[in-house]
């Protein structure tokens, strides 16, 4: 195996870059080919159907099967001018990625054994039949129940992935229960555009609709490809469960947006090329902090077609690695020591008048309708810290959080000084003209030849997990694996309840004689008391915040299972009720799926943990214990036992070194085993999680400790595993 790994070193010091193709067409010219979008709709479409559909789409009024009938026709001729010969539901099942079943276009032409014709009615546009049971419930389907079903979601339009047309569907149960991340999505959406519009209307009652936006910046990790396959707990699990730190990591900041390797430059522009054709508006690219990590991020776009183009992403991503002799990693966290990889989730709202709610205005008035946002987002964070710090709470995650520049596992906001001046001024402020917001400051450098630079009116803070950041929120805390959706729906969720109960807080007041901006200061005041707590500019990782932070009422909690205990509390499970996104049973169901997701990764981790210590490591170190032991025997033939003891000194110590640590090893990975069968004994899902936490995990860095100690020293050539230095630095 040690041969093996050096031979895979060799290879790949002698990799060059793929050469990739470059599109003869301009970016705007090749953009989109692969989706049907609306460009593509007026080729294929009568205009009358066109018009119907995107009256649909724009004002959610109910597809009907006519509609959809000639929608598929045209859907279907597009796609086999393109090479199409099959067609699925793209659906987002509760495993966290996306699900496709593949049917033929064919069909009999008449009676069976007859001629074959393509065809693709409305029917099989709109509805399938998936196996239910085949999938995460958390008790909503039995095995023996397998009746579900996918439902077209037209606002996200059809694309093609090789030979295959793929419809974004939403995935329900027979009795109705959403069984996928996108049907809550598109629900929580509806609610924050209704609760949104009718705020929106103290201000400016031209406003129909508000969209929730979302700008995710997905960062990952490139291995090769012949290193990863000799790492099986890269292979198995997406992370290193060992492997002592290289004496360079990032400590000299010198990757974080240096100039791109080579090999990577060539992925990129090949990954974007082909993302262009599915109409993902890829926008930036960089090397981050950590070696051999990167990042992606596009324009912002509609959250539902955000979450789905992120997806999809993802898959490409993992095509195109391979294709350049790379393995994308995911992992949020898969090497110690070093930066783990999130996935910064740029939330905002907009109406379709083109204003950006969480954009500082220039009047009073605008001003006024920005602090009324940004303060009913803080009540809303406040309230439900708790929960959305669930919705991004996974067993991979919580590797992330709080560690090497990623945000704590405790949610607040930064708001920066000049947003937190004004609402301290507002507070006691009785007029909406004390509201002045600079959108741009500026600085002059004095400096020949450069410009004045304009600062925005916040700072960033890296440390935050919920920071405004200008013009919208970034939530830092989303992890690089993960579906959006999750922390969008959630998110969404609360802020349309906060914004309802605002409402309907005002109108109150407004009935009972106060004036419409009078009502509103009021409220925004009594807010701006009560959210408080939530907000936090300094430095989330030291200890005085933590010990602050529970002082305060946060939620500190860092267990992962009991975590996700937040989402069927009293409250969170009256807040997705009243804004109809997830009713009670749907959220008990998916906490057993959460606490099951859980214990099996750490049950897959524990397992291969046990298998790379015995397998590899003990051996490896006995066979260099074994070369010590005889080059001491040898040095006892050659000298006096006086000369042979001091000449032996080091070789002993290694020896007894490796002895001491080998024991301590063999007894830990015991008691992990015998850990895990006591877990695996209990029958509820939640006790499980909560004993594979509280007794299995902590075994797994005290046996990486030893065995990290033991890669110090073991002679290199018989290591088998690749080291940091070789999987983080060799591109």
């Amino acid at each position: 195996m040690s041969n093996l790994r050096f031979k895979v070193l060799e290879e790949v010091f002698k990799k060059k870059a793929v050469a990739v193709s470059v599109p003869e067409q301009i970016t705007s010219e090749y953009y989109g080919k692969y989706v049907f979008n609306k460009e593509q709709m007026a080729k294929y479409l009568s205009k009358e159907t066109l018009e119907t559909f995107i009256e649909v789409v724009d004002k959610g009024k109910t597809l009907d099967r006519g509609l959809a009938n000639h929608v598929a026709a045209g859907m279907k001729m597009w796609a086999i001018e393109r090479g199409a010969t099959h067609y699925t539901h793209w659906f987002q099942p509760l495993t966290g990625g996306t699900a496709e079943k593949h049917d033929s276009f064919i069909e009999y032409s008449g009676a069976p054994g007859s001629s074959v014709i393509e065809e693709f009615s409305g029917k099989l546009l709109a509805q399938q039949e998936p196996d239910a049971s085949s999938f995460p419930s958390g008790g909503i389907r039995n095995t023996f129940e397998a009746r579900g079903y996918t439902a077209w979601d037209p606002s996200s339009p059809a694309f093609i992935v090789d030979d295959t047309l793929c419809i974004p569907t939403v995935f329900i149960s027979y009795t109705g229960e959403a069984l996928d991340y996108k049907t809550p999505l598109l629900k929580s959406l509806n609610a924050v555009d209704k609760a949104a519009t009718e705020v929106c209307h103290y201000f400016d009652s031209s406003v129909k609709r508000v969209f929730s936006y979302l700008g995710w910046e997905q960062e990952y990790f490139l291995v090769d490809d012949g290193l990863y396959a000799t790492r099986p707990d890269l292979v198995l699990t997406g992370r290193t469960l060992l492997g002592h730190e290289s004496a360079k990591n990032q400590q000299l900041e010198d990757h974080y947006f240096g100039s791109i390797p080579t090999r990577v430059q060539a992925y990129m522009k090949d990954l974007e090329f082909e993302g262009y054709k599915y109409g993902i508006p890829l926008k930036t690219r960089h090397n981050e902090v950590a070696p051999n990590q990167f990042e992606l991020a596009p324009i912002f776009g509609e959250t539902n077609l955000s979450v789905d183009q992120n997806l999809l992403i993802m898959s490409i991503m993992k095509k195109i690695a391979r294709r350049h002799g790379f393995r994308l990693l995911l992992h949020e966290k898969p090497f110690a020591g070093i930066n783990g990889s999130g996935k910064h989730n740029n939330w905002s709202l907009g109406t379709d008048t083109g204003v950006g709610l969480l954009t500082p205005g220039k009047t009073p008035e605008e001003n006024l309708q920005f602090i009324t946002f940004v303060v009913n987002i803080l009540m809303a964070v406040w309230k439900n810290n708790a929960l959305l710090k669930a919705s991004i709470m996974t067993a991979q995650n919580a590797h992330r959080l709080g560690a090497n520049e990623a945000p704590p596992a405790i949610i607040s906001v930064f708001l920066g000084s000049q947003v937190s001046a004004v609402l301290d001024k507002l507070e006691t402020s009785t007029s909406k003209e004390a509201i002045t917001i600079d959108s741009k400051q500026r600085m002059q450098l004095g400096i020949a030849k450069i410009p004045e630079v304009l600062l925005d009116n916040t700072d960033r803070n890296r440390t935050s997990p919920f920071a405004f950041t200008g013009n919208r929120f970034e939530f830092r805390a989303v992890g690089s694996s993960a579906n959006c959706a999750s922390g969008m729906i959630v998110l969404n969720s609360v802020v349309a309840a906060q914004l309802f109960e605002f409402k309907k807080t005002v109108d109150a007041k407004i009935a009972a004689g106060s004036s419409k901006d009078k009502a509103i200061f009021d409220v925004l005041k009594e807010y701006i008391k009560e959210s408080k707590p939530i907000c936090f500019d300094g430095n989330g990782y030291s200890e005085e915040w933590k010990n602050e932070a529970k002082k305060r009422g946060l939620d500190c909690e860092t267990s992962v299972p009991l975590i996700i205990d937040a989402y069927t509390t009293t409250q969170s499970i009256r807040l997705f009720e009243s804004v109809g996104v997830l009713s009670e049973r749907e959220l008990h169901a998916r906490n057993e799926v959460k606490w099951e997701t859980y214990t099996k990764k750490i049950q897959i981790e524990a397992r291969v943990l046990g298998d790379l210590v015995m397998n590899h490591i003990i051996p490896i170190a006995t066979k260099y214990q074994s070369a010590l032991l005889d080059n001491v025997y040898k040095i006892y033939q050659v000298y006096d036992k006086e000369k042979a003891v001091k000449l032996s000194a080091h070789d002993t110590g290694i020896i007894e070194e490796i002895s001491d640590r080998i024991s301590i090893i063999k007894s830990k990975v015991e008691a992990l085993v015998e850990a895990r069968k006591v877990a695996n004994k209990i029958e509820k899902e939640r006790e499980k999680a909560i004993a594979y936490h509280d007794t299995v995990v902590p075994y797994f860095d005290e046996i990486r400790y030893h065995v990290d100690k033991l890669e110090l020293i073991v002679d290199d050539e018989l290591w088998t595993l690749p080291k940091y230095r070789e999987l983080i630095f060799i591109r």
